[in-house]
């Protein structure tokens, strides 16, 4: 593994502002020196007048998951989604990926989870061999579901501390509020009719209802766990202001994919980073009904984007937020760097400055989308 080099000719990202043919002194992985290029100084890595950015962190990939399943009925080994899913993520310029994790024993639409089990999946991440990247788990935590909260108990004390996604997509509340988006998903990816799409939605709101006593001991627990910092929290799908004063009881720090502008008003007011879709900004809406991310990068209250489901999604969403006029450039690119990187704990990525992490990515951005041209991960 080389950690040691110099990356040249490069225009380096550094605050808000791109500094022009820049030298880049990496020693031992870490970045040494950000430097005006001397002229004839040929350096180990030609970056031929690119855009040199941080690596991305991306709180929330389901690159594994889609690897692991690319089509239905079809399952590949776990070891050669990993790698499939890393290609992935490098080639997109992600250099730290939580990959989402269910911990639970049906899927978001009450569908039964098939193999891998979660912790299968969870010991494949941790243990994965000569990662090229910073793999790490986003344990996606169904409150309502015995197994899933077992399963996670078992799974606490090894490795990194926890970031933990909190989620009830039940039908009638969160992202499924409106029951017809669910059914219609059912009908579409499952297959159902109609009537068998409606039975099945019924079916999943009266075993809710069987199981809000479970929820409530499960928020308590999570909370006091993020209390004494043993885990950092995040409430998915959060709808109203007051499940945000409710998640900032319980300890989380980060509202993921806030489904109303209301909900994302109240975090940014209340100082709770917020989470959207980056597919979401290259639609120009969300894919379940809820609120646009652009909505509320115009409202000034993103933090952060997630790749969701599209790991190339990343990078171009955030240049479309700036192109859009919605951010400046470095402010989006600090969407998809060092905002998720702090949220998540992680004080040693981010930014292209002396003594972090030699996360980088080298972007063509001549073209009406960026291009990643080379991930430089030092993890590798």
């Amino acid at each position: 593994m080389v950690d040691t080099y110099t990356l040249g000719h490069v225009r380096a990202l550094a605050g808000d502002r791109i500094l022009e043919d820049r030298l880049i002194s990496v020693v031992d992985g870490k970045i040494e020196e950000v430097r005006a290029h001397p002229a004839g100084f040929r350096a180990d890595i030609d970056g031929r007048g690119m855009l040199c950015l941080p690596g991305l962190v991306d709180l929330h990939s389901d690159a594994l998951a889609r690897e692991y399943r690319p089509r239905p009925g079809a399952f590949l080994p776990i070891d050669l989604a990993m790698q499939a899913a890393e290609g992935n993520l490098l080639a997109a310029g992600v250099t730290t990926a939580f990959h989402a994790v269910a911990f639970q024993l049906k899927s978001a639409v009450g569908i039964p989870i098939g193999s891998p089990r979660a912790p299968d999946v969870h010991d494949a991440v941790n243990q994965y061999r000569d990662p090229r990247m910073d793999h790490r788990v986003l344990h996606r935590l169904d409150v309502r579901c015995r197994g899933g909260v077992q399963m996670f108990r078992e799974r606490l004390g090894t490795g990194h501390i926890p970031l933990v996604s909190y989620e009830d997509h039940t039908p009638g509340q969160g992202q499924y509020r409106d029951r017809t988006v669910m059914e219609r998903w059912l009908r579409e990816a499952q297959h159902m009719d109609a009537k068998s799409a409606a039975d099945h939605v019924d079916r999943l709101i009266s075993e809710r209802e069987e199981e809000l006593p479970f929820r409530a001991e499960t928020l308590a627990w999570l909370g006091d766990l993020a209390a004494a910092k043993s885990i950092r929290l995040m409430g998915h799908d959060p709808v109203t202001p007051q499940e945000i004063d409710e998640l900032i009881e319980r300890n989380a720090s980060i509202a993921e994919f806030p489904t109303t502008l209301e909900a994302a008003r109240h975090a940014s007011m209340r100082g709770i980073s917020t989470v959207a879709g980056a597919p979401n900004v290259l639609l120009g809406r969300s894919h379940s009904g809820n609120v646009s991310a652009l909505e509320l990068a115009r409202a000034g209250v993103l933090d952060i984007l997630a790749s969701d489901y599209l790991p190339s999604s990343l990078l171009s969403a955030a240049f479309e937020l700036a192109r859009l006029g919605h951010s400046t450039l470095s402010a989006a690119i600090a969407m998809v760097t060092v905002n998720p990187a702090v949220a998540a704990g992680l004080h040693d990525r981010g930014v292209l400055e002396a003594g972090y992490r030699a996360d980088m990515v080298l972007v063509a951005d001549a073209h009406a989308r960026p291009r990643v041209i080379q991930t430089l991960s030092a993890a590798a």
